[in-house]
């Protein structure tokens, strides 16, 4: 018998080991080839390093890394933005280092989800996975109508229906192929949206320091005037702590990233090693891309804006497109022509790119749920390349809402949608580090330990308790300002809570209708999947390549490693 298939024999019969779940178990061999049936019920792994890592900077960097961060500004002033950010970065980053250690160890499909209803209860991961559908299918036609908005910033008669049917068919197309043209395509689009912060950031150093066509080395004069602290809603120090919660709710749904590094798991490459090295690099992303541009946006533009003001306070049009970017106010403010074109150009390109993932991630989702019973079970079938195809019949149908804004009446329904299911991001969370918790009992009676485990988290299980705690106490009080005396409004209230009510309806519906109860820590199966996965690792065939070699070779300039036979493990 060969080496490596006594080595996936004795992991199913004797569950985990330091060599077999290391990644030092990696080699270099053979790809086992799998059956026609198993190819047309799985994902394929085609994901390389280079798009692995550009992919999560692209689930990281969104609109609301150059426009909604306005709003923050707006309500709490730049210091309350900056420390806001830096604050709700630090919470994410508990969750990264959750599911950064179950993810790496288990890399299989719609990671969370299915371990939600592995480790914790199958009613929990009923939870998770149309929680976090819901949020991403109803985010699609959102996008969509955010490109038709920004397109107006040059003209007005652009038909709506057919940026709709454009970015509706080119989703389709990059999502139906095999998964690495989606994957070549996002590394490009996150690519322009890496040059557009690169772009924002290097105009607001050169800017400051007098290097604008008004010779005015403003630096931090909106820290000073009008200052650092806005009052928000109340006057005074209450005033100036509701600022700051309003800018941590405007953080609470910019800073995203780890979950969508978890779905890349089930299609990347090597997974144990690509993955775990695109979620050790999240955390220098929340720094530089998230941070680094509360700093920015305070710098360049004061809260009290007369233009920002305007339009986010809803005095003239213009909250979702180009015109309400702090960068692009500030561009017109200095006298700056040319460079708000690019931005905008730019924008456009990370409207589409969050459109584009929000459609793989939503059928990766629905196959995650057909292979654990929770959705029909024709939405397992895959293409020969690895592609659910049904799944994704299901998610496109969901793009055609932003028809509706084909008429202003119509509009305002995908606005309403689009507002109820922004608590479900916060729900993610609390998911992912309770999923956690349970995983670390388990790990804990079964005598495995976890310093030999391919990514070992720090300060567990302390850091998934305080980031449960802490997201439960966000998406229980972000719509505290709805029960504020006179601020009563149902539409508000619906706005703010309606994924915190539906979330119990899930749980208890799906529990109550197929009687499930939680998993014992001595019953959790925390082999799953794994002994296919280290096989798998284990006859690999190519080299593994560095980030920087893989994208030379793309462009002829370096040698590109032999191609692996496919596999569907």
């Amino acid at each position: 018998m060969i080496p490596d298939e006594e080595k996936t024999i004795k992991a199913v019969e004797k569950g985990l080991s330091q060599q077999n779940t290391h990644t030092g178990s990696v080699k270099i061999g053979t790809i086992v080839q799998g059956d026609d049936n198993r190819a047309n019920n799985h994902v394929q792994r085609h994901l390389s390093y280079r798009q692995v890592q550009l992919i999560a900077i692209g689930g990281s960097i969104g609109t609301a890394n150059f426009v909604t961060m306005g709003a923050g500004l707006m309500k709490g002033g730049p210091a309350n933005l900056l420390i806001a950010y830096a604050f709700y970065s630090c919470m994410v980053s508990l969750v990264n280092n959750s599911i950064a250690e179950m993810a790496v160890f288990m890399p299989v499909s719609a990671a969370f989800i299915r371990m939600a209803g592995r480790w914790v209860d199958p009613a929990f991961g009923f939870l998770a996975g149309w929680n976090f559908f819901i949020y991403e299918v109803v985010n699609i036609p959102f996008e969509i109508s955010a490109i038709s908005a920004v397109l107006k910033y040059w003209r007005d008669d652009i038909p709506v229906a057919a940026v709709v049917s454009a970015c509706i068919v080119l989703y389709l197309l990059l999502n139906i192929v095999a998964v690495n043209w989606f994957g070549e395509a996002e590394f490009w689009l996150a690519a322009g949206k890496v040059n557009l912060i690169l772009i924002v950031y290097a105009f607001t150093f050169i800017t400051m320091v007098g290097g604008n066509p008004k010779h005015d080395a403003y630096g931090f004069r909106y820290w000073k005037t009008p200052g650092a602290f806005a009052e928000y809603i109340h006057t005074g120090d209450l005033g100036h702590f509701e600022g700051f919660l309003g800018c941590l709710w405007n953080a609470a749904f910019t800073v995203v990233g780890p979950e969508y590094v978890s779905m890349l798991s089930g299609e990347t490459k090597l997974p144990r090693r690509y993955i775990k090295s695109a979620f050790k690099a999240t955390y220098a992303r929340f720094a530089l891309f998230f941070v680094g541009s509360a700093l920015c946006v305070g710098i360049v533009v004061a809260y009290n804006d007369p233009t920002l003001t305007s339009i986010l306070g809803g005095s003239s049009s213009g909250a979702t497109s180009a015109a309400a970017s702090p960068y692009v106010i500030a561009m017109s403010n200095l006298g700056v022509n040319v460079l708000p074109h690019v931005t905008n150009a730019l924008l456009i390109t990370s409207i589409f790119s969050a459109g584009n993932a929000y459609t793989f991630y939503a059928s990766r989702i629905l196959y995650g749920l057909a292979l654990e019973g929770q959705a029909p079970k024709f939405l397992v079938r895959c293409t020969k390349s690895g592609i659910p195809v049904y799944a994704l019949g299901v998610v496109m149908v969901f793009p055609c809402l932003a028809f509706l804004n084909v008429s202003s009446s119509s509009a305002s329904v995908l606005t309403w949608l689009t507002n109820v299911i922004t608590g479900a991001g916060i729900i993610n969370y609390i998911i992912i580090s309770v999923t956690y918790i349970f995983f670390y009992n388990a790990c804990k009676v079964q005598n495995i330990d976890r310093m030999t485990l391919p990514y070992c988290g720090w300060f567990q299980p302390y850091s998934a308790w305080t980031g449960a705690l802490f997201m439960t106490t966000v998406v229980c009080v972000y719509g505290y300002s709805v029960f504020v005396p006179g601020m009563w409004s149902v539409a508000s209230f619906f706005t703010y809570y309606t994924m915190v009510l539906v979330a119990p309806i899930l749980y208890f519906g799906w529990k109550i209708a197929r009687r499930t109860k939680f998993v014992s820590p001595e019953e959790a199966d925390l082999s799953w999947e794994r002994p296919l996965i280290d096989e798998y690792e284990a006859a690999y065939i190519e080299e593994a390549e560095g980030f920087w070699t893989n994208v030379l070779a793309v462009i002829g300039l370096a040698k590109k490693a032999p191609k692996e036979r496919s596999t569907t493990v």
